[in-house]
């Protein structure tokens, strides 16, 4: 049987477990004995691991959409600002304890570059 298209990852930390649980209820959520399409950052969860996880969820051609907390992507700043694939798209999103800052998503930055806004 041919492996099931996820089309969305998602690279969380543990505290939002509302969000994680929502979106694993909702059926996004796909693991098999070979892969996972999500990965729970905890407080002890090594940069390497994320970092890892991340270049890896870039590669697979069965993700489009890439969902990472602002505050752990703010951490991976190195991959994110040399990545330049359309698909999947990397989005950046707040979690309770850390508010979405435009500022920082280099995706707004772009935006704002194209518009006329500077760099």
């Amino acid at each position: 049987m041919p492996p099931c298209p996820t089309f969305l990852a998602i690279v969380f930390l543990g505290k939002p477990k509302d969000t994680v649980t929502g979106f694993l209820l909702a059926g996004i959520g796909h693991r098999t004995a070979d892969s996972c399409n999500f990965l729970t950052v905890k407080q002890d969860t090594k940069p390497e691991v994320i970092e890892n996880t991340l270049k890896a969820f870039t590669q697979r051609d069965d993700i489009g959409i890439i969902l990472i907390n602002q505050h752990v992507a703010n951490n991976m700043r190195h991959i994110l600002k040399d990545y330049n694939q359309t698909i999947p798209t990397v989005l950046e999103i707040p979690s309770k304890e850390h508010p979405y800052d435009p500022e920082q998503d280099y995706i707004m930055q772009r935006v704002n570059m194209f518009l006329g806004g500077g760099a």
